[in-house]
């Protein structure tokens, strides 16, 4: 706007500068009167044409700065207009291009962010990897060593793992399945093992596996099992045993009807005899009456037996004396009350009954082998100490 005023004032300032000459022209023109009088008609014309011209042309300069100004302020108007089009345009781009910037910077720390993260990650996993790799790398002199050490060693010390494996093998058989016999056995190949060792240091382990053997073979060696058995083929007998019940011994008559005409008075007697019978039957007797055994009571003196003999058969494979013996008395007893003393097969059966009685089924199996705890400690020393602990599934 600074520049628009400045021709407008530029105009106004020569305007009061050509009024004030022609002010002054007139009070010269008055103050010589007489040399204006004394001036010919052509000079004073002359003069006016003059200050005519001057006002013209101050008229025109006048006309013209206004021109100029007016000009001036619309084309400064005009180009204001569109400086602030363009400064708007610029602003808008340059925030655009702030906002644009401001979104790729975040997008940008974003992504440092995560490569940082993956770095970190990446930073953990190699030192893990390397953690691991320094592991193996000692792992492997530990072997090297080992297999250097391993060099003079005696072959043979893998007998002792099979050795101690036969020791477990008679602790489980002993104490899950009582098999002393089978303990004793597999106690026997361990010390074979470990005698073909043809090695002084394991004596002292074959000592205990020597005293283990001794004491499975002070245990009753009666086979509960077997005597389950002779118990289950008693019980199958118990039917076919005679119980002491009086039998009915009456024979009828012979009622049969002959051809013979001679026979008439028989031959009708023998058909009375067969109406009358149907409906009474007369039976003498010359000894004294005993009550007859229901078939209901034989079933219950037999189931009765039966359970007994069970009750013996499951104490005798738990390895309970007193449970046994009392079922065995249950048995004789029952058989005693019930059944033909006089009979061969109640004799057997009773004689059975006795001898079962008598035998031993206890047994005081021990909680432990003393050889197992020296065989590991044999077994950690010469196997485990070479190859690790690879060979603790044994």
């Amino acid at each position: 706007m600074a520049d628009n005023q400045q021709p407008q004032d530029t105009a106004k300032s020569r305007l009061p500068d050509t009024i004030e000459a022609t002010a002054s022209g007139k009070v010269k023109g008055a103050a010589e009167p007489e040399r204006v009088k004394s001036d010919p008609v052509e000079k004073k014309s002359a003069g006016n044409g003059l200050l005519w011209f001057f006002v013209l042309l101050n008229l025109a300069l006048l006309g013209a700065a206004g021109y100029g100004g007016y000009w001036f302020i619309n084309e400064r108007t005009v180009t204001q207009t569109k400086l602030d089009a363009l400064q708007a345009s610029v602003e808008q781009s340059i925030t655009e291009q702030g906002n644009r910037a401001t979104s790729d910077s975040n997008v940008i720390k974003t992504d440092l962010t995560k490569q940082e993260a993956t770095d970190k990650a990446l930073a953990e996993n190699q030192q893990a990897l390397e953690a691991t790799i320094d592991e193996l790398a000692l792992a492997l002199d530990n072997a090297e060593s080992q297999l250097q050490e391993m060099n003079g060693r005696r072959p043979t010390d893998w007998l002792v793992a099979e050795a101690d494996y036969l020791v477990r093998m008679a602790g489980r058989k002993m104490w899950l399945e009582q098999d002393v016999r089978t303990a004793i056995m597999l106690l026997g190949n361990a010390d074979k093992r470990l005698q073909s060792l043809s090695d002084p240091s394991v004596l002292p382990v074959r000592a205990l596996i020597a005293q283990d053997i001794q004491a499975l073979q002070q245990v009753n060696p009666t086979s509960q099992v077997s005597v389950a058995l002779a118990l289950d083929g008693m019980f199958k007998q118990i039917n076919a045993l005679p119980l002491n019940a009086p039998e009915e011994n009456y024979t009828a008559p012979d009622r049969t009807v002959t051809d013979s005409a001679s026979d008439w008075k028989q031959n009708l007697l023998n058909v009375w005899h067969s109406l009358v019978d149907d409906f009474i039957h007369v039976e003498v007797r010359d000894v004294p009456v005993e009550p007859m055994m229901s078939a209901k009571q034989k079933w219950l003196v037999q189931e009765q037996l039966k359970l007994a003999l069970q009750q013996a058969q499951t104490a005798a494979l738990a390895s309970e004396q007193a449970l046994f013996v009392a079922s065995i008395e249950q048995a004789t007893a029952i058989l005693a009350d019930n059944y033909l003393a006089d009979s061969p097969q109640v004799s057997g059966f009773e004689m059975a009954l006795n001898h079962l009685k008598a035998t031993d089924i206890s047994k005081a199996i021990p909680t432990e082998l003393t050889s197992q705890a020296a065989l590991e400690a044999l077994l950690d020393s010469r196997v485990k100490r070479v190859f690790g602990e690879g060979v603790s599934a044994l």
